[in-house]
């Protein structure tokens, strides 16, 4: 996927919501061991990478989505991680999703000109639980981050986060259930307990997917496909819209760069029901979803 980064794979399971990784599961597939750690080769400096015009590959105004495969915090990366920071401080025209299971990890690994944060930086909490909200969540407020975020992914327990979200740090709160080996239930009530947590403070929410395994008034139905689950979560209606985020994105010269001149993310008609939509950052026109068949063509637009 065009807006993934991932300098290096691998990861050690740490709490409840890795029980059934997705990460170790398609590994395994592959024969190989998803706790098994390296930085990866060629994709490590993705965010520099040019194409053959000479122009980055990603684009100003993209939102990059980082060590999708591990965690960016992870004790075995702390030899890379500097050079991780040194080419975000080098995008400071790209927004950078960092997500951590490890929060406690954080302030002791941020970089030498980190002040009071980095503008392009979007830093998310995993609290799949009660019990790691309320671990992670009082890390999250104290730390040093302009834009701040949680992700309850794979949402595995019912959640309240009233209190946190009351204190106007966190922007957005993001649900989705969980997939693969031994999937859980996610329970539609604990989706919109909390998307009203969210309306009542005015933080923008999404539910992206219902998972494998998924419960209404009290009935299991098991949703095979992440594009029926994403579709089944958009039918849900619950996405909020709340205070928007900014983020003060610079070029090379430390100037603001014009809205025109920002990534503008493009969707067929097959997003148009994908719960994902909110939080993504477009098609990447790979051609899979305009075959013969698919209902789709190259004149699919906004």
């Amino acid at each position: 996927m065009h807006d993934i980064w991932n300098p290096w794979h691998g990861c050690r399971k740490k709490s409840e919501g890795c029980e059934h990784c997705y990460m170790y599961f398609l590994d395994g597939l592959r024969g190989k061991n998803g706790a098994d750690i390296y930085r990866t080769a060629a994709g490590f400096t993705y965010p520099l990478q040019k194409d053959r015009k000479g122009a980055y590959k990603v684009k100003s105004g993209e939102m990059i989505r980082v060590c999708m495969t591990s965690d960016f915090f992870l004790e075995e990366a702390d030899p890379w991680r500097d050079e991780a920071w040194d080419i975000m401080d080098q995008r400071r025209d790209v927004i950078f999703f960092l997500l951590t299971k490890r929060p406690e990890r954080v302030a002791d690994h941020l970089p030498d000109n980190w002040g009071d944060g980095w503008e392009n930086i979007f830093f998310n909490v995993s609290t799949e639980n009660q019990r790691r909200a309320d671990e992670r969540l009082p890390i999250l407020l104290d730390l040093p981050f302009r834009h701040k975020g949680v992700m309850c992914a794979p949402f595995i327990g019912p959640v309240s986060m009233r209190q946190y979200l009351e204190t106007g740090q966190i922007e957005r709160v993001i649900v989705d259930g969980e997939n693969y080996d031994g999937a859980r239930p996610l329970d539609f009530a604990w989706v919109q307990s909390l998307h009203q947590e969210c309306v009542d403070n005015n933080v923008t929410f999404a539910f992206l997917g219902t998972g494998r395994r998924f419960i209404k008034d009290g009935k299991l139905y098991k949703i095979e496909g992440s594009g029926l689950q994403s579709q089944q979560a958009y039918k849900a209606n619950l996405f909020f819209q709340g205070r928007p985020m900014s983020f003060d994105l610079r070029d090379n010269w430390g100037l603001p760069i014009p809205e025109a001149e920002l990534y503008r993310p493009y969707f067929s008609l097959r997003c148009e029901t994908c719960g994902m939509r909110p939080t993504c950052n477009g098609c990447s026109r790979c051609g899979k979803c305009m075959g013969k068949g698919s209902g789709f063509s190259q004149t699919d637009t906004f």
